[in-house]
């Protein structure tokens, strides 16, 4: 008779997440898994994979909590850019936190430590770029249609200075111990939409 699985794998899976958001792909050995999962070697391949398949799947998750957020902030009714200024602004309050401090975004620090030589940890990342950008641009889309953004405004790059700019500070917040230095660079940056 096959054994049952003791442990759940929705709750491992979350477990991975936040010890490679803390320590990384490469500072992360399926020693410290086993430790940190509180579950066999065996168990965590035959339920994940490997280390490399149990981190692409955490940064699933990592997607999928985040994306349905901005979706519904940005997509909200009403005027467009006083939420898109809230979005930048909380990103900048995120990344300047004591809680944050050495964590960072998971997505960035993906493309930091994997991004230029991993293509599937290139593909997750893009992709949640690519689909943030897109959130970005509609918002600025609207904002324009609805005389909150000056014609002359082309959404598309606006959209993606706002994406480098919030990559941007999550890094340079993960590292410095100067809040001012993230919440002055985002304020200037939304200066641009004025």
């Amino acid at each position: 008779m096959a054994r049952t699985k003791e442990f759940d794998p929705d709750t491992a899976l979350q477990s991975a997440l936040e010890l490679f958001w803390r320590r990384g792909y490469e500072a992360t050995s399926m020693a410290d898994l086993v430790e940190h999962l509180g579950i066999g070697r065996a168990s965590i391949y035959a339920t994940f994979g490997n280390k490399h398949e149990l981190y692409l799947k955490a940064l699933d998750r990592y997607n999928e909590n985040r994306d349905p957020d901005l979706l519904r902030e940005l997509s909200q009714p009403g005027p467009a850019l006083p939420t898109v200024r809230t979005v930048v602004r909380r990103f900048a309050a995120e990344a300047s936190s004591n809680d944050q401090r050495g964590k960072g975004c998971f997505v960035t620090n993906a493309a930091a430590e994997l991004g230029a030589h991993d293509p599937a940890a290139a593909r997750r990342v893009e992709a949640s770029w690519g689909h943030f950008e897109t959130l970005l641009h509609s918002t600025l889309v609207r904002a324009r249609a609805q005389g909150e953004l000056s014609a002359d405004r082309d959404p598309r790059t606006l959209a993606r200075m706002l994406l480098v700019l919030m990559q941007g500070l999550r890094v340079v917040g993960k590292a410095s111990n100067d809040p001012g230095r993230v919440q002055d660079a985002a304020e200037q940056a939304l200066r641009l939409l004025d």
